[in-house]
């Protein structure tokens, strides 16, 4: 790749794992100065409840990738600390070229194939609060900052492409509040085209995220020792398909011709011709649509 973003300012919000650690790394290593947040740090745990992984290593990730990674302890349900939050880029860079709207941490909360009066409903509309509430809080607060300049980049990152997300996602407020970032991506690339912004929604495929290994007992080594469990996890991507996804958009002059459309790393991949990190370009959603919905006689090694 030969994206390059030496002197552009980017916020990933919800850097502390998977997709938007990968992202923040990404964008570093393309030479950009990069903002984490996330709650969890080397001081306090979040309702995530995984402490090993931390803001302040992503940073440390960032930095050692060729960019300067700056850790900020940001709860995004706290307008007074997104404020506070913008308000310091404002006054350390004057400048913000890229917001990656990460922030979800609702995994712990899912109950699939449960309908909805037999959902626990304090966990699912948490899930709004984590998934959605949190989007829309953080880019009323960072896009005048983003504004100033035209040519930024603001990624709605979700679960699942506007097409795949038709299938019901077997939870009503997971499947609302991973649609939603679709919808705001449109709304919001409307609001700021006359302001020279590219709004997009984006999602990795089957991630083989760091909670993801654990559940099926592998690492990123031995992943697909793990196929004998979930066939279909021989698709997954590993997080920097994404990462690699993000640098490729926010380098791009062009990259007005997506504003408002719904994106996947896959798709990007073939578009900007990068890998992922075993040098397989996997297409996950063509491979559920014509394997796992569509029936077609074929393998997860034809998709990748």
């Amino acid at each position: 790749m030969t994206a390059e973003l030496t002197g552009r300012v980017a916020l990933v919000a919800g850097a502390t794992r998977g997709a938007g650690r990968a992202m923040a790394v990404e964008l570093g290593r393309a030479g950009a100065l990069v903002y984490v947040t996330g709650r969890t740090t080397r001081d306090r745990v979040s309702e995530v409840g995984r402490p090993t992984e931390t803001i302040e290593q992503t940073a440390e990730l960032v930095t050692a990738a060729g960019g300067t990674g700056i850790a900020v302890p940001t709860d995004h349900l706290e307008p007074a600390q997104v404020q506070a939050l913008i308000e310091r880029i404002d006054r350390e860079q004057g400048r913000l070229d890229v917001l990656v709207n990460s922030v979800w941490g609702g995994d712990h909360l899912l109950e699939f194939d449960t309908r909805l009066w037999d959902l626990d409903l304090a966990a699912g509309l948490r899930m709004f609060r984590l998934g959605i509430d949190t989007h829309v809080i953080t880019s009323h607060y960072a896009l005048p900052l983003m504004n100033r300049r035209p040519g930024g980049l603001l990624v709605e990152v979700t679960d699942g492409t506007a097409s795949f997300n038709r299938t019901y996602r077997e939870n009503l407020c997971f499947d609302l509040t991973k649609n939603a970032p679709h919808r705001i991506a449109f709304a919001l690339a409307a609001e700021v085209k006359d302001l020279g912004g590219t709004v997009v929604s984006l999602t990795p495929g089957f991630l083989r995220s760091e909670a993801m290994l654990d559940h099926f007992g592998v690492t990123e080594e031995t992943w697909r020792d793990a196929v004998a469990q979930q066939p279909h996890f021989a698709i997954a991507e590993s997080p920097a398909l994404i990462g690699r996804a993000v640098r490729a958009l926010a380098a791009d002059p062009d990259k007005a011709r997506w504003t408002g459309r719904s994106l996947s790393s896959g798709q990007l991949a073939k578009e900007y011709d990068f890998t992922d990190t075993d040098g397989s370009r996997p297409d996950c959603f063509g491979y559920f649509e014509d394997v796992v919905f569509g029936g077609k006689d074929a393998t997860a090694a034809d998709y990748r």
